[in-house]
């Protein structure tokens, strides 16, 4: 009989959003957010510090809490 591993597809093809600690640089929320999307990073990366800064850091709480939660 033939087996086939499934474990090393579930970990690529997992469905919803995640982490990607692969291109993080800290916690990799916004990259996941990017590869959830399809976006540029850099541009998900720009998009949150403009909102902190404008949103007067009310975005650095979001940010930890979808690092934490997250994964």
């Amino acid at each position: 009989m033939n087996t086939i591993d499934h474990k090393d597809t579930a970990m690529t093809t997992r469905p919803g959003f995640h982490l990607d600690k692969t291109n993080a640089k800290f916690m990799g929320v916004c990259s996941g957010i990017a590869k959830f999307f399809g976006w540029d990073v850099n541009l998900v990366r720009i998009g949150f510090a403009l909102g902190t800064v404008f949103g007067f850091g009310s975005l650095i709480l979001v940010y930890l809490a979808i690092g934490l939660i997250a994964d």
